[in-house]
């Protein structure tokens, strides 16, 4: 079903990268709900950091139909996220395509749930290609102590996963991975 919704677009945004455009989801609102309802059993931490833009889009609403999830921590570009002197951390990412940094703030961490003496995540984000961007960033978190709590990241959770760029081997060995959707045969 969620493999009919989806959209590939050859050479975007340079030669050589399929894009797979997730966005139709928010034209369907059937398969919307089904794949919220599914992110929502893949992800079993209380606390969600999540990639802007597309990865705000799938993780909010369980916010409102979660069981289980408390806090949304967001992660953002350069300049995209206001902070207070000392609370923003950089993390250097690998993307198929370039190095690129993204940001989070330590406070949004400090407001996460606490379970047994930590802060479980889940890293959620719409596509697993290279698995650079994840790898980056659940590392950088893993990295984290906040108010005498370990940061950890549970698992990882994708919308669509291209098994040909191999991010899954590359994640694997940080927490479990789990997709909605796998593409074979798409680079």
């Amino acid at each position: 079903m969620f493999e009919e919704v989806i959209k590939h677009y050859p050479d975007f945004p340079k030669p050589g990268i399929d894009f797979i455009d997730v966005l139709p989801f928010l034209q369907d609102k059937k398969a919307f709900a089904e794949a919220i309802r599914e992110i929502d059993r893949c992800c079993t931490a209380p606390n969600v950091a999540t990639v802007e833009a597309r990865g705000f889009l799938f993780s909010a609403p369980l916010l409102s139909v979660s069981e289980h999830v408390q806090t949304i921590v967001p992660i953002r570009k350069k300049g995209k996220l206001p902070h207070a002197e000392g609370d923003i951390q950089r993390v250097c990412i690998e993307k198929e395509y370039g190095s690129d940094e993204v940001f989070y703030r330590r406070s949004d961490l400090a407001a996460c749930a606490v379970k047994e003496d930590m802060i479980e995540l889940t890293l959620l984000d719409d596509l697993l290609a290279t698995g650079g961007t994840a790898q980056g960033i659940a590392e950088a978190l893993n990295r984290e102590v906040i108010d005498g709590r370990r940061v950890v990241i549970k698992e990882f959770v994708f919308l669509v996963e291209l098994p040909a760029l191999g991010g899954r081997k590359l994640l694997e060995p940080i927490a479990p991975v789990r997709t909605l959707m796998s593409l074979e045969g798409v680079e």
